[in-house]
């Protein structure tokens, strides 16, 4: 696995056009969720890459403090399902909270995440922060994590 960061205007329109197709493939098609990807947000952000020979197979959305959140956040969590249950989850958040730690600093990091997955992000240290809440007809909740001295 290759990890990549980089700046919104730092990626190629193939980098651009690989975090989309994925970010669809996996939202839009495979969760049946019809919602507007594209809000304005990317421009802000960091992007991290995992490839796989030449293949985008993880990706997340570094978002700096004051866009979604007042803390940092890890946004647009998305592993490509030929790799599911090869632990590319967990490397990826492991490596999206290093990178997050590495470009704001060591703040509290908050997400929205599905309810399904409070257990998997529990194990990185996250907790739950609000009531679960409806988003695009998934039920979420926000969690934080707090860093470690």
């Amino acid at each position: 696995m290759i990890w990549i960061t980089k700046k919104f205007d730092e990626l190629s329109t193939q980098e651009l056009y690989a975090i989309l197709r994925l970010r669809s493939e996996v939202f839009v098609v495979e969760q049946k969720c019809v919602f507007q990807d594209m809000d304005n947000k990317d421009q802000f952000c960091f992007h991290l890459l995992g490839w796989s020979s030449n293949d985008l197979v993880a990706y997340t959305r570094l978002v700096p403090p004051g866009i979604s959140y007042e803390q940092p956040s890890i946004g647009r969590v998305v592993t490509s399902p030929l790799v599911r249950s090869a632990g590319i989850g967990k490397a990826l958040m492991e490596k999206s909270i290093e990178e997050t730690e590495r470009l704001f600093g060591s703040l509290p990091i908050r997400i929205g995440a599905q309810v399904y997955l409070t257990k998997f992000y529990n194990s990185l240290g996250f907790k739950q922060s609000s009531d679960i809440y409806d988003e695009d007809g998934i039920d979420h909740i926000e969690m934080i994590r707090q860093p470690i001295s």
